[in-house]
């Protein structure tokens, strides 16, 4: 596997995970150019997250700013310590001075401002919480931000309304997004790009309005099939 970064352009070639003795992510190469919108999708098992861990930790590895916002914000924030405690620590895992972070346009651009950072977060609603989180992988203004399933434990409204924010912040600047989900609605409506998993391998990659309209992999095919996801409001 070799990894480079070429005119601003993140790439990677042959990456692959095995575990047991088993590959669940077939070698895999792409290029992410800054400001790129990609929708990472697939069935339940299909090699999704995989392929997203995988890409955060290689391009960590080589000192490419990339952050990742995980499926619910239990997993990123610790319910024992205060949101200020929290904001802090990610300060200090990125290099950044104490109070060096715009704290103040993140939460404003998320719709956070005025919350109380003396809180834990089971003081905040779910919504809040999962904005806070979005807002600590914003501040060190990364290459790549990798959402994996980052609204699926919020409600439609609440999830719709996280994205638009998430939308205005980057479309300012030239963050690239990997937005990693099943939910081919909220793709549709996010990304610019799709890419389609199955069984570990990338089967299908085209422009979003390209693959929806003439899908060409079984997968992509069986994701386009259930119309259902036209209605959805994210």
């Amino acid at each position: 596997m070799r990894q480079s970064l070429l005119n601003d352009t993140l790439t990677v070639s042959g990456l692959s995970v095995a575990r047991s003795g088993r590959t669940i992510l077939h070698p895999t190469s792409l290029e992410i150019s800054p400001g790129d919108r990609i929708g990472l999708v697939g069935s339940s098992g299909s090699g999704k997250s995989t392929l997203g861990h995988a890409l955060v930790d290689d391009f960590r590895a080589q000192g490419k700013r990339v952050t990742h916002v995980p499926q619910s914000p239990d997993e990123a924030l610790d319910p024992l310590r205060s949101m200020a405690f929290q904001w802090r620590e990610a300060e200090q895992a990125l290099g950044l001075q104490p109070g060096s972070a715009d704290q103040k346009t993140l939460f404003s651009t998320l719709n956070i401002e005025g919350s109380d950072l003396r809180r834990r977060p089971w003081g905040w609603s779910r919504g809040m919480q999962q904005r806070f989180v979005i807002s600590m992988a914003l501040m060190g203004t990364p290459d790549l931000i990798v959402l994996d399933e980052p609204t699926s434990a919020l409600d439609p409204v609440v999830a719709a309304a996280t994205m638009d924010l998430l939308d205005r912040h980057l479309g300012s600047g030239n963050i690239a997004m990997m937005l990693i989900t099943h939910d081919l609605g909220l793709a549709a409506r996010r990304v610019s790009r799709l890419m389609v998993m199955e069984d570990g391998r990338i089967v299908e990659c085209a422009s979003t309005k390209e693959l929806l309209q003439r899908p060409q992999a079984s997968a992509s095919k069986a994701l386009v099939a259930h119309r259902s996801w036209v209605e959805l409001p994210c």
